[in-house]
C-alpha cells in the first residue's frame, strides 16, 4: 500500500511540474502575492477531484466519448489563446512588482481565472482523469485508493510549494523588464497549448 502511494505521488508530481496553463498562473499569482491561498487550494482540489474521478472509473468513459473530447478541446484552445493575447496585452506595459501588486486582479477574477485555467484545460483531464485513472487501474483494493492518494498529495504539495516559493523570486521582479520576459513566457505558453489542442483536434 505504500509503495503505490508513492508510485501515485511521483507519477501525479511528474505530470504537473511541467509548466502549462495552471502553474503560469498561479506562479504569477505567488509573485504579485494575490489571494495564492485561495488559488493553491482551488488547483490542488480540482486536481485531487479530477484523480478520484478517474481512480474511480470515468477515465474509461470519458474516453469513450469523441463529441465530449471535441468539445473540451476546442473550448479549452479558444480559452487559453484568450489568456495568451492578456499576457501578450500586460507585456507591452510591464509595471515592477510595486505596481504589480496594486493592478492584481480581483478575488472573484482570480477564482473565476483559476477554474476556468483547470477545467477547460484538456490537458488536465488527460493527465488527472485518463493517465492517472488508467494506470490506477493497475492497482486494486486499497492499494488503487493510496495509489490515487498519492497522486492527490502530489498536487498538494506542488501547487502550495509553486505559489508560496515564488516570493522567493521577488527581488528579480521588482523589475519592469522582469515582467515582461514572464509575461511573453505565459503568452507562448498559453497560445502553443491551443495551437497544439486544435492541431490534436484537427487530427482526431
Amino acid at each position: 500500500m505504500t509503495g503505490a502511494a508513492i508510485a501515485g505521488f511521483l507519477l501525479g508530481g511528474s505530470l504537473i511540474i511541467a509548466i502549462g496553463a495552471q502553474n503560469a498562473f498561479i506562479l504569477r499569482q505567488g509573485l504579485v502575492r494575490a489571494h495564492v491561498f485561495v488559488v493553491c487550494l482551488i488547483a490542488a482540489v480540482s486536481d485531487a477531484l479530477l484523480i478520484a474521478a478517474g481512480v474511480a472509473g470515468l477515465g474509461t468513459v470519458v474516453a469513450r466519448s469523441p463529441v465530449l473530447i471535441g468539445v473540451v478541446t476546442v473550448g479549452g484552445a479558444i480559452f487559453l489563446a484568450g489568456y495568451a493575447v492578456l499576457a501578450f496585452r500586460r507585456a507591452l506595459h510591464p509595471h515592477g512588482l510595486e505596481a504589480a501588486n496594486r493592478t492584481a486582479a480581483g478575488f472573484w477574477a482570480a477564482v473565476s481565472t483559476c477554474l476556468a485555467l483547470t477545467f477547460l484545460n484538456p490537458h488536465v483531464y488527460l493527465d488527472t482523469v485518463l493517465l492517472i485513472g488508467g494506470i490506477s487501474g493497475g492497482y486494486q483494493g486499497t492499494a488503487r485508493l493510496a495509489f490515487g492518494l498519492g497522486a492527490g498529495v502530489a498536487s498538494f504539495v506542488w501547487f502550495f510549494g509553486l505559489g508560496y516559493g515564488a516570493r522567493l523570486l521577488a527581488p528579480v521582479f521588482v523589475k519592469p523588464f522582469a515582467w515582461r520576459v514572464l509575461d511573453i513566457i505565459i503568452g507562448l505558453i498559453m497560445a502553443g497549448l491551443a495551437v497544439g489542442l486544435l492541431l490534436r483536434f484537427a487530427d482526431s
